[in-house]
Formats: C-alpha cells, sequence, structure tokens
C-alpha cells in the first residue's frame, strides 16, 4: 500500500467532492476530509485491498459524517454557502433556484440521488462516481440520466 501522506495527496480532493456533494458546506466538508483521513490512518492496517482505495476512504467518509450529524443535530440548519457571483439580486435567484433543485434531488430515491448529488454538487466525474460506488463508469451515466429524467418529471409536475 502507498503511504497515507501520497493517499492523502491523491486522493483527498476526491473525498473532499464527495462529502461537499453530501453536506453542501464546503467548511464541513473540509473539517470531514480531515477526519476521514485521521480514521484511515487509524484504521489502515485493516485495509485489505480487496476494493478500491476511494471506495475505502469514501465509505470511512460516509460513516463520518454519519458520526458529525449525530453530534451535531444543528446539522439540518446548515445552509448552502455561495461564492457571490454578481448582484444581490441574482446572487438570491441563483441561490433559490439551486436549493430548490437541491429539494427535488433530495427527495428522489437512491441511487439517483447520490448520483446526482455527486455529480451537480460535488462535480465529480462518471468515472469517479462509479469508483466511489463500486460500480463501473457506464452504470453511473445511466443512472445520471434516469436521475435527470424523473427529476425532469418531478419537475414538470410541479409547473
Amino acid at each position: 500500500m502507498q503511504s497515507m501522506e501520497d493517499i492523502y495527496r491523491e486522493y483527498a480532493k476526491v473525498v473532499y467532492r464527495y462529502l461537499i456533494s453530501l453536506t453542501h458546506s464546503p467548511d464541513i466538508a473540509e473539517e470531514l476530509t480531515q477526519e476521514t483521513f485521521y480514521q484511515a490512518i487509524r484504521s489502515s492496517d485493516r485495509y485489505d485491498e480487496t476494493c478500491k482505495i476511494t471506495t475505502w476512504l469514501c465509505s470511512i467518509a460516509k460513516n463520518v459524517l454519519i458520526t458529525y450529524r449525530r453530534k451535531h443535530p444543528e446539522y439540518d440548519d446548515i445552509s448552502v454557502q455561495e461564492i457571490p457571483t454578481g448582484s444581490a439580486e441574482n446572487d438570491a435567484l441563483n441561490n433559490l433556484q439551486r436549493l430548490e433543485l437541491m429539494k427535488k434531488i433530495h427527495f428522489l430515491e437512491d441511487p439517483y440521488r447520490e448520483v446526482l448529488y455527486l455529480r451537480v454538487f460535488g462535480e465529480l466525474s462518471f468515472k469517479e462516481i462509479g469508483e466511489v460506488l463500486s460500480k463501473n463508469e457506464n452504470w453511473a451515466r445511466v443512472t445520471y440520466y434516469r436521475g435527470k429524467e424523473k427529476l425532469g418529471k418531478e419537475v414538470r409536475h410541479d409547473e
């Protein structure tokens, strides 16, 4: 196995993007990324290389997030943090549209919800999504497409 320092350099961005897709908060995602690698170091002797390292790290990240949510019940009050993009009116409209999109995605069933979060908010490639979810790139593409179709039906239904 590579050194943990090399693993961190190579996979920290993937773990961070995975966590930001789940938390929608850069600060929390950064904190949980650090905790994920701390836990990975503590349990590195249990990694048996039967799965990809990204799968192992993202499963640790998911458990770290579950623990974080238990310890921080106010987690649900965390809002999406946006980088200002222009006028206050445009920013408010963009935030509202993004929030509405997140609400719609939230009500999709898995795996569509998770794939859409990873792609839209985590900005992961289909290959990375496949690795994170222990599937292949084609599965990620098809699931994303089907999720978008379901999301489109929901949006049209609400209009």
